[in-house]
């Protein structure tokens, strides 16, 4: 196993440290969705946590861990496109500890409005989310703050909990739909598989305007590529994490790529069938199992609302099929 995934037992210990923020979230088998896929479709809802997305959970354990080593810095700063924000956002607020946030300009109002809600200071600079987190690396060093990644063990063993709740509460899963941003909720997935000794096949999703997952898959190494989506921010990476690479590579099945259109239609079907908002990230797995709804008849799918913070002006074209 990859020294940065963590066992059973840790995965279970970060569980405790998320469940005294909120509860495990629910997972439903929606008839309209199963219709449309043609098969049994279950939903993890993400969305139902605190921040409205699974970051949350890595949010704390990465404090917690810190609290562990009595090592709370007085400053944290990080970047983000909003959901890995508002996670440390809430737990840096939990400790008591001052967080700046960098966000890319032009970022999401109504993110960025609830990172400032939970007491973040935020810093709008770059054009995409690489320069936000090259700026946010700069800006640490700067002040002696201390930086967090965007994938870390300690993120990754509490994003683990959500898959590991999934997989507990669904045994009979067949393959799961994993969206890929910076690669935790993918490599988290992995984590859950293994440690709970799984025969789930594991399907990763990236934007086709946002390849460098799949082109570095397919390199076997980093391989940059330029950021064009404008509906599924939660997914727009100009450059993988190797670290991310070196899990994902051995244990995905493959790499499915979903258009802004297909994800705008994932979130006009998901809104009609479950009556839950998913914003782009949050509808791409739904959209990557309708895309391959052909090879999935008689298999247990599982998929992931893994975000719902839409904003309402694009929620609102979206669902007008604009």
């Amino acid at each position: 196993m990859h020294p940065a995934l963590p066992s059973l037992k840790k995965i279970e210990q970060a569980a405790r440290v998320v469940y005294r923020e909120f509860q495990a979230t629910p997972q439903y088998r929606w008839g309209l969705s199963s219709q449309r896929l043609g098969t049994d479709c279950w939903i993890k809802h993400e969305n139902h946590t605190p921040v409205g997305a699974f970051k949350i959970r890595g949010g704390l354990t990465y404090f917690d861990a810190l609290e562990q080593l009595n090592a709370l810095p007085t400053e944290v700063i990080s970047a983000t496109r909003g959901n890995h924000g508002q996670s440390i956002g809430w737990a840096a607020r939990a400790h008591g500890v001052a967080c700046t946030i960098v966000v890319p300009l032009g970022n999401s109002p109504e993110k960025n409005a609830a990172m400032r809600a939970l007491g973040a200071t935020l810093v709008e600079h770059g054009q995409d989310f690489q320069e936000s987190r090259e700026f946010a690396m700069k800006l640490a060093a700067e002040r002696g703050a201390h930086m967090v990644p965007s994938f870390h063990p300690d993120l990754l063993r509490g994003v683990a909990t959500y898959w590991w709740e999934f997989m507990q509460a669904v045994p009979q899963l067949d393959v799961l739909y994993v969206p890929i941003g910076m690669g935790s909720g993918a490599c988290a997935a992995i984590a859950a598989k293994l440690a709970l000794k799984r025969t789930v096949r594991i399907v990763g999703v990236v934007s086709a305007h946002a390849t460098t997952y799949a082109d570095s898959l397919a390199a076997g190494k980093v391989v940059e590529a330029p950021v064009t989506t404008q509906l599924a921010d939660g997914l727009a990476c100009r450059r993988a994490d190797q670290a991310a690479l070196d899990i994902l590579i051995p244990h995905l099945e493959r790499i499915v790529q979903v258009t802004d259109d297909e994800v705008a239609q994932a979130m006009r079907d998901l809104y009609a069938d479950t009556h839950n908002i998913a914003e782009g990230a949050g509808a791409a797995s739904f959209a990557a199992a309708m895309q391959e709804r052909h090879l999935l008849k008689g298999q247990v799918v599982g998929t992931t609302l893994c975000g719902g913070n839409a904003d309402s002006a694009t929620l609102a074209k979206v669902l007008a099929g604009r």
